[in-house]
């Protein structure tokens, strides 16, 4: 049993995808300090990347080949200001060279540098490989990017199987079966059993900042979004919606930062046909500025990083007025444990699951964090998670032109309407009267991946990848 924390689940990075640009990213990063430890570094005179599988069907769209070219620069994708990726990416395509971890210039053309291999590997859709050759020798490595920014190695992965890594959590958690019972017996909600997790790895102190830091750049990305007009990357043309829906929501009332942006909607008379459209505007909003390549947080995965936001949004705005950081914080941390269960016991990478994977596990950790705060107990957080997913199944991963634009924008407005709908459920309903536990569905949804067509994960290669001309866009 491997150690999933909430830092792991719910990560700062950089737009479009989590599978297909800051996984890569990462894998770039960690092939550096491979070549560092070997001291070969120094001696380098050509590097090439090799794509493979989902990573190179749609790695123009989801920017694979631009994530390889930072990561390698060795740019950080948590803390690089977003402005300064044109500029670098620009630098390597003008110059054909490359400062390799910011240590040594080596010549580098991505056009023939980084190579678009259709093939899979069998390990997993999402596979790349590094090769760097000097006067001597020839040195590889391969790395695959298993969803939510997540980056393995195969051999870690066999010594996963083979048990050799162990957790360390005092409540050691694999399934949700595991986690009730826990709570049960030590008589906690979700969150606190999580918050002892967490304790266990750093100090209070640490983990109250960092959820924080995540909070606030949701909220800094759901502002961005609301305030940005124009039309996205990428050349299907999409309008961003989510400024003329918040202007005409909003109005003229006075603000200049996110923190009383938040206040102001929160001061803010909602009607009730307006509930949906502010949901829905939150999420397009984090979706618009993922897609253009700006700074999100993967929960569980960038592609679906607006449902969560937006469904947090709906409690401080909507539900509870007076909500602060500790809610913030218990959301999260409910909402990671949930999306974990999911990583260990199926995926949430779109190339092996389709967009259940991604949407449809982002809304269940959404619908269990809602439900909590709305004084859920532990059975009816884990009935809500499931209600979520149970209908999302079998939904499809189909980026026409291999952006995370259509459908996937439209889908976390989806996903968040889902989750808020799968909570009020949950909490209506007695868990006695529940007839599929979250385990079965997390099972389901994992048989339901591995029987899914490949053309239907993230490939572009069926649905309305193939059924809309670009043309027509």
């Amino acid at each position: 049993m491997e150690c999933i924390s909430v830092f792991d689940m719910l990560k700062i990075g950089v737009g479009p995808s989590s599978s297909h640009t800051l996984g890569p990213w990462r894998a770039a990063e960690q092939f550096l300090a491979e070549i560092r430890e070997r001291k070969l570094i120094d001696n380098i005179n050509r590097i090439k990347v090799d794509l493979y599988g989902s990573l190179s069907l749609t790695g123009h769209g989801h920017a694979t080949d631009l994530a390889v070219m930072l990561g390698l620069s060795g740019a950080d994708p948590e803390y690089i200001p977003v402005e300064s990726i044109d500029v670098i990416i620009s630098a390597i395509k003008n110059k054909k060279e490359i400062f390799l971890g910011n240590e040594i210039i080596i010549p580098f053309d991505a056009e023939t540098d980084i190579v678009f291999n259709k093939n899979f590997l069998p390990f997993h859709a999402n596979g790349l490989t590094f090769t760097i050759y000097t006067d001597t020798e020839e040195y590889n490595s391969t790395f695959y990017s298993i969803g939510g920014g997540f980056v393995v190695k195969e051999d870690r992965e066999h010594a996963k199987e083979n048990k050799e890594i162990k957790c360390a959590f005092p409540f050691p958690i694999d399934k949700a079966e595991e986690l009730l019972v826990y709570c049960q017996k030590e008589n906690k909600k979700i969150s606190e059993i999580v918050f002892e997790n967490e304790k266990s790895m750093r100090s209070e102190d640490v983990i109250h900042s960092e959820l924080l830091r995540i909070w606030d750049t949701m909220l800094e990305c759901m502002y961005i979004g609301c305030h940005t007009e124009g039309t996205l990357p990428g050349g299907l043309h999409v309008r961003r919606r989510a400024y003329d829906m918040h202007k005409n929501l909003i109005g003229v009332l006075p603000y200049d930062n996110p923190h009383s942006w938040l206040q102001i909607i929160r001061q803010t008379e909602v009607k009730f046909r307006q509930i949906l459209k502010w949901v829905s505007c939150f999420a397009l909003a984090v979706n618009e500025v993922n897609a253009s390549l700006g700074r999100v947080v993967t929960a569980p995965t960038n592609g679906s990083a607006g449902v969560i936001p937006a469904v947090l949004m709906y409690y401080m705005v909507i539900e509870n007025h007076e909500a602060n950081e500790d809610q913030i914080k218990q959301f999260l941390m409910v909402a990671g444990e949930i999306g974990s269960i999911f990583k260990k016991g199926a995926t949430i990478s779109a190339a092996m699951g389709g967009c259940q994977a991604e949407i449809g596990v982002s809304s269940a950790m959404a619908a269990g964090a809602l439900c909590e705060l709305m004084g859920g107990t532990p059975e009816q957080v884990l009935m809500a998670a499931e209600i979520a997913m149970e209908h999302h199944l079998g939904l499809t991963c189909d980026p026409i032109g291999g952006l995370v634009q259509i459908p996937c924008i439209e889908r976390n407005t989806m996903g968040a309407i889902k989750a808020i709908n799968a909570a009020e459920l949950a909490l209506e309903t007695d868990p006695k009267n529940a007839k599929v536990p979250l385990d079965k569905v997390v099972d389901t949804m994992w048989q339901t991946a591995k029987d899914m067509n490949n053309k239907y994960k993230e490939t572009s290669e069926g649905g309305l990848a193939i059924a809309v001309n670009l043309a027509d866009c």
